[in-house]
Protein backbone atom coordinates (compact mmCIF):
# COMPACT_ATOMS: atom_id res chain seq x y z
CA UNK A 1 0.00 0.00 0.00
CA UNK A 2 2.90 2.30 0.76
CA UNK A 3 4.30 1.77 -2.74
CA UNK A 4 0.94 2.67 -4.28
CA UNK A 5 0.87 5.91 -2.30
CA UNK A 6 4.39 6.71 -3.47
CA UNK A 7 3.35 6.21 -7.10
CA UNK A 8 0.53 8.73 -6.73
CA UNK A 9 2.98 11.27 -5.31
CA UNK A 10 4.88 11.13 -8.61
CA UNK A 11 1.84 12.19 -10.67
CA UNK A 12 2.17 15.56 -12.39
CA UNK A 13 -0.48 17.22 -14.56
CA UNK A 14 0.83 19.38 -17.38
CA UNK A 15 -0.63 22.94 -17.25
CA UNK A 16 -1.88 22.69 -20.83
CA UNK A 17 -4.05 19.74 -19.84
CA UNK A 18 -6.16 22.01 -17.64
CA UNK A 19 -6.78 24.21 -20.69
CA UNK A 20 -7.82 21.17 -22.73
CA UNK A 21 -10.23 20.13 -19.96
CA UNK A 22 -11.70 23.65 -19.81
CA UNK A 23 -12.22 23.66 -23.59
CA UNK A 24 -13.83 20.21 -23.35
CA UNK A 25 -16.29 21.48 -20.74
CA UNK A 26 -17.11 24.53 -22.86
CA UNK A 27 -17.69 22.41 -25.99
CA UNK A 28 -19.59 19.57 -24.27
CA UNK A 29 -16.72 17.12 -24.81
CA UNK A 30 -15.98 16.49 -21.16
CA UNK A 31 -16.96 12.81 -21.26
CA UNK A 32 -14.59 12.13 -24.17
CA UNK A 33 -11.69 13.82 -22.38
CA UNK A 34 -12.43 11.90 -19.16
CA UNK A 35 -12.35 8.57 -21.00
CA UNK A 36 -9.05 9.48 -22.65
CA UNK A 37 -7.55 10.56 -19.32
CA UNK A 38 -8.62 7.35 -17.57
CA UNK A 39 -7.03 5.21 -20.31
CA UNK A 40 -3.81 7.23 -20.39
CA UNK A 41 -3.59 7.31 -16.58
CA UNK A 42 -4.00 3.54 -16.22
CA UNK A 43 -1.50 2.97 -19.05
CA UNK A 44 1.19 5.10 -17.37
CA UNK A 45 0.47 3.64 -13.95
CA UNK A 46 1.09 0.22 -15.49
CA UNK A 47 4.61 1.33 -16.43
CA UNK A 48 5.13 2.89 -13.01
CA UNK A 49 3.84 -0.15 -11.09
CA UNK A 50 6.18 -2.50 -12.97
CA UNK A 51 9.09 -0.11 -12.45
CA UNK A 52 8.30 0.12 -8.74
CA UNK A 53 8.19 -3.69 -8.51
CA UNK A 54 11.76 -3.83 -9.83
CA UNK A 55 12.80 -0.94 -7.52
CA UNK A 56 13.42 1.49 -10.38
CA UNK A 57 13.86 5.16 -9.55
CA UNK A 58 10.72 6.92 -10.76
CA UNK A 59 11.06 10.64 -11.45
CA UNK A 60 7.51 11.59 -12.35
CA UNK A 61 4.34 10.43 -14.11
CA UNK A 62 3.14 13.27 -16.32
CA UNK A 63 -0.31 13.53 -17.89
CA UNK A 64 -0.10 15.55 -21.10
CA UNK A 65 -2.84 17.04 -23.33
CA UNK A 66 -2.21 14.27 -25.89
CA UNK A 67 -1.02 11.38 -23.73
CA UNK A 68 1.29 10.69 -20.83
CA UNK A 69 4.83 9.72 -19.92
CA UNK A 70 6.35 7.82 -17.00
CA UNK A 71 9.89 9.14 -16.52
CA UNK A 72 12.47 6.87 -14.91
CA UNK A 73 15.87 7.79 -13.53
CA UNK A 74 17.46 4.76 -15.17
CA UNK A 75 20.00 4.84 -18.00
CA UNK A 76 20.05 1.50 -19.74
CA UNK A 77 21.79 -0.75 -17.23
CA UNK A 78 18.84 -2.78 -16.08
CA UNK A 79 18.41 -6.34 -17.46
CA UNK A 80 16.81 -6.25 -20.92
CA UNK A 81 14.07 -8.66 -19.85
CA UNK A 82 13.26 -6.38 -16.93
CA UNK A 83 13.11 -3.32 -19.18
CA UNK A 84 10.86 -5.16 -21.63
CA UNK A 85 8.43 -5.99 -18.83
CA UNK A 86 8.31 -2.33 -17.73
CA UNK A 87 7.69 -1.16 -21.31
CA UNK A 88 5.00 -3.79 -21.98
CA UNK A 89 3.30 -3.16 -18.63
CA UNK A 90 1.64 -0.09 -20.16
CA UNK A 91 0.06 -1.71 -23.24
CA UNK A 92 -1.04 -4.74 -21.21
CA UNK A 93 -3.38 -2.52 -19.17
CA UNK A 94 -5.52 -1.97 -22.26
CA UNK A 95 -6.51 -5.65 -22.31
CA UNK A 96 -8.09 -5.76 -18.87
CA UNK A 97 -9.59 -2.28 -19.32
CA UNK A 98 -11.37 -3.48 -22.45
CA UNK A 99 -12.57 -6.61 -20.66
CA UNK A 100 -13.84 -4.59 -17.70
CA UNK A 101 -15.67 -2.16 -19.99
CA UNK A 102 -17.30 -5.07 -21.84
CA UNK A 103 -18.51 -6.61 -18.57
CA UNK A 104 -19.93 -3.27 -17.45
CA UNK A 105 -21.70 -2.92 -20.79
CA UNK A 106 -23.10 -6.45 -20.65
CA UNK A 107 -24.28 -5.77 -17.13
CA UNK A 108 -26.07 -2.62 -18.39
CA UNK A 109 -23.98 -0.47 -16.06
CA UNK A 110 -22.77 1.72 -18.92
CA UNK A 111 -24.65 2.60 -22.13
CA UNK A 112 -23.63 1.29 -25.54
CA UNK A 113 -22.38 4.65 -26.86
CA UNK A 114 -19.99 5.06 -23.91
CA UNK A 115 -18.70 1.51 -24.34
CA UNK A 116 -18.11 1.98 -28.07
CA UNK A 117 -16.35 5.29 -27.46
CA UNK A 118 -14.16 3.71 -24.75
CA UNK A 119 -13.39 0.78 -27.05
CA UNK A 120 -12.37 3.15 -29.85
CA UNK A 121 -10.13 5.29 -27.62
CA UNK A 122 -8.64 2.26 -25.90
CA UNK A 123 -7.62 0.58 -29.16
CA UNK A 124 -6.42 3.85 -30.66
CA UNK A 125 -4.08 4.58 -27.72
CA UNK A 126 -2.87 0.96 -27.60
CA UNK A 127 -1.99 0.80 -31.30
CA UNK A 128 -0.48 4.28 -31.26
CA UNK A 129 1.82 3.44 -28.34
CA UNK A 130 3.04 0.28 -30.07
CA UNK A 131 4.01 2.27 -33.16
CA UNK A 132 7.83 1.83 -33.57
CA UNK A 133 8.72 5.47 -32.99
CA UNK A 134 10.78 6.85 -30.11
CA UNK A 135 9.74 7.74 -27.37
CA UNK A 136 6.58 5.61 -27.70
CA UNK A 137 6.54 2.12 -26.21
CA UNK A 138 7.08 0.64 -29.66
CA UNK A 139 10.20 2.77 -30.09
CA UNK A 140 11.56 1.65 -26.73
CA UNK A 141 10.96 -1.99 -27.68
CA UNK A 142 12.81 -1.28 -30.92
CA UNK A 143 15.78 0.01 -28.91
CA UNK A 144 15.72 -3.14 -26.76
CA UNK A 145 15.60 -5.32 -29.87
CA UNK A 146 18.68 -3.66 -31.36
CA UNK A 147 20.39 -3.88 -27.96
CA UNK A 148 20.27 -7.68 -28.04
CA UNK A 149 23.10 -7.76 -30.58
CA UNK A 150 24.49 -4.24 -30.90
CA UNK A 151 26.56 -1.97 -28.60
CA UNK A 152 24.63 0.75 -26.81
CA UNK A 153 25.45 3.73 -29.10
CA UNK A 154 24.81 1.75 -32.31
CA UNK A 155 21.52 0.33 -31.00
CA UNK A 156 20.46 3.82 -29.90
CA UNK A 157 21.26 5.41 -33.28
CA UNK A 158 19.51 2.65 -35.20
CA UNK A 159 16.41 2.92 -33.01
CA UNK A 160 16.22 6.66 -33.73
CA UNK A 161 16.82 6.22 -37.46
CA UNK A 162 14.17 3.55 -37.83
CA UNK A 163 11.80 5.68 -35.74
CA UNK A 164 12.35 8.61 -38.10
CA UNK A 165 11.67 6.35 -41.09
CA UNK A 166 8.36 5.08 -39.67
CA UNK A 167 7.27 8.54 -38.51
CA UNK A 168 8.00 10.04 -41.93
CA UNK A 169 6.03 7.23 -43.60
CA UNK A 170 3.14 7.87 -41.23
CA UNK A 171 3.28 11.62 -41.91
CA UNK A 172 3.17 11.06 -45.66
CA UNK A 173 0.19 8.74 -45.21
CA UNK A 174 -1.66 11.38 -43.17
CA UNK A 175 -0.74 14.06 -45.71
CA UNK A 176 -2.52 12.17 -48.47
CA UNK A 177 -5.44 10.76 -46.46
CA UNK A 178 -6.26 13.34 -43.78
CA UNK A 179 -4.21 16.51 -44.34
CA UNK A 180 -6.42 18.74 -42.15
CA UNK A 181 -6.35 16.59 -39.01
CA UNK A 182 -4.76 19.10 -36.63
CA UNK A 183 -4.50 16.67 -33.69
CA UNK A 184 -2.44 14.20 -35.70
CA UNK A 185 -0.08 16.93 -36.89
CA UNK A 186 0.42 18.20 -33.34
CA UNK A 187 1.30 14.70 -32.12
CA UNK A 188 3.55 14.12 -35.14
CA UNK A 189 5.31 17.41 -34.47
CA UNK A 190 5.89 16.41 -30.86
CA UNK A 191 7.36 13.06 -31.96
CA UNK A 192 9.64 14.75 -34.51
CA UNK A 193 10.84 17.15 -31.83
CA UNK A 194 11.44 14.26 -29.40
CA UNK A 195 13.45 12.40 -32.04
CA UNK A 196 15.49 15.49 -32.86
CA UNK A 197 16.20 16.18 -29.19
CA UNK A 198 17.17 12.56 -28.52
CA UNK A 199 19.46 12.55 -31.56
CA UNK A 200 21.19 15.76 -30.44
CA UNK A 201 21.62 14.30 -26.96
CA UNK A 202 22.78 10.84 -28.09
CA UNK A 203 26.37 11.36 -26.89
CA UNK A 204 25.20 12.49 -23.44
CA UNK A 205 22.75 9.56 -23.30
CA UNK A 206 25.69 7.22 -23.89
CA UNK A 207 27.82 8.97 -21.25
CA UNK A 208 24.96 8.61 -18.73
CA UNK A 209 24.84 4.92 -19.62
CA UNK A 210 28.56 4.59 -18.88
CA UNK A 211 28.31 6.63 -15.67
CA UNK A 212 25.44 4.51 -14.42
CA UNK A 213 27.47 1.45 -15.31
CA UNK A 214 30.44 2.77 -13.35
CA UNK A 215 28.64 4.04 -10.26
CA UNK A 216 25.46 1.96 -10.37
CA UNK A 217 24.56 -1.57 -9.42
CA UNK A 218 26.84 -4.34 -10.70
CA UNK A 219 24.82 -7.42 -9.73
CA UNK A 220 22.36 -6.97 -12.62
CA UNK A 221 24.83 -8.25 -15.24
CA UNK A 222 24.19 -11.92 -15.97
CA UNK A 223 25.93 -12.30 -19.33
CA UNK A 224 29.72 -12.26 -19.61
CA UNK A 225 30.85 -11.05 -23.05
CA UNK A 226 34.61 -10.55 -23.46
CA UNK A 227 35.80 -7.84 -25.86
CA UNK A 228 38.95 -8.05 -27.97
CA UNK A 229 40.97 -4.83 -28.03
CA UNK A 230 44.29 -3.88 -29.60
CA UNK A 231 46.76 -1.90 -27.48
CA UNK A 232 46.52 0.93 -30.06
CA UNK A 233 42.72 1.25 -29.71
CA UNK A 234 41.55 4.42 -28.03
CA UNK A 235 39.81 4.05 -24.68
CA UNK A 236 36.55 5.67 -25.80
CA UNK A 237 36.37 3.44 -28.91
CA UNK A 238 36.46 0.38 -26.66
CA UNK A 239 33.84 1.87 -24.31
CA UNK A 240 31.64 2.51 -27.36
CA UNK A 241 31.48 -1.27 -27.84
CA UNK A 242 29.83 -1.82 -24.46
CA UNK A 243 26.48 -3.57 -24.71
CA UNK A 244 23.42 -3.42 -22.49
CA UNK A 245 22.96 -6.32 -20.10
CA UNK A 246 26.54 -7.59 -20.54
CA UNK A 247 29.66 -7.54 -18.39
CA UNK A 248 32.78 -6.96 -20.49
CA UNK A 249 36.22 -8.23 -19.54
CA UNK A 250 38.62 -6.70 -22.08
CA UNK A 251 41.31 -8.85 -23.63
CA UNK A 252 44.24 -6.68 -24.76
CA UNK A 253 46.47 -7.88 -27.58
CA UNK A 254 49.35 -6.21 -29.38
CA UNK A 255 52.63 -6.80 -31.10
CA UNK A 256 55.42 -7.66 -28.69
CA UNK A 257 53.16 -8.24 -25.67
CA UNK A 258 51.27 -11.12 -24.12
CA UNK A 259 47.48 -11.16 -23.99
CA UNK A 260 46.21 -9.55 -20.83
CA UNK A 261 42.73 -9.22 -19.34
CA UNK A 262 41.46 -5.92 -17.97
CA UNK A 263 38.20 -5.51 -16.08
CA UNK A 264 35.74 -3.06 -17.64
CA UNK A 265 35.57 -1.06 -14.45
CA UNK A 266 39.25 -0.24 -14.77
CA UNK A 267 38.52 1.38 -18.14
CA UNK A 268 35.56 3.28 -16.71
CA UNK A 269 37.67 4.42 -13.76
CA UNK A 270 40.39 5.66 -16.11
CA UNK A 271 37.85 7.54 -18.24
CA UNK A 272 35.75 9.17 -15.51
CA UNK A 273 37.99 9.40 -12.46
CA UNK A 274 41.42 9.83 -14.01
CA UNK A 275 40.12 11.80 -17.04
CA UNK A 276 42.29 9.82 -19.44
CA UNK A 277 39.84 10.42 -22.27
CA UNK A 278 42.39 10.45 -25.10
CA UNK A 279 44.54 7.52 -23.97
CA UNK A 280 44.98 4.27 -25.82
CA UNK A 281 44.32 0.88 -24.28
CA UNK A 282 48.05 0.14 -24.33
CA UNK A 283 48.66 3.15 -22.06
CA UNK A 284 46.18 1.73 -19.56
CA UNK A 285 47.79 -1.68 -19.73
CA UNK A 286 51.04 -0.31 -18.43
CA UNK A 287 49.11 1.58 -15.77
CA UNK A 288 47.43 -1.54 -14.44
CA UNK A 289 50.26 -4.04 -14.94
Amino acid sequence: MNKVAQLFRHIHIHPLLWIVIAIAVATARFMEVCLMLVIVFVHEMGHAAAASFFSWRIKRITLLPFGGVAEMDEHGNRPLKEEAIVVLAGPIQHIWMLGAAFLLYRGTLIPEDIFLLFFQYNMMILLFNLFPVWPLDGGKLLFLLFSLKKPFPIAHRWALRVSFFFLTGFSLFVLFTSPYNLNVWIVSGFLYFSLYHEWKQRHFVFIRFLLERYYGKKESFRLLKPLQACKDDFLFDVLARFQRGCKHPIQITGQGMDKRMVDENELLHAYFSEKRVTDKIGDLFFTYS
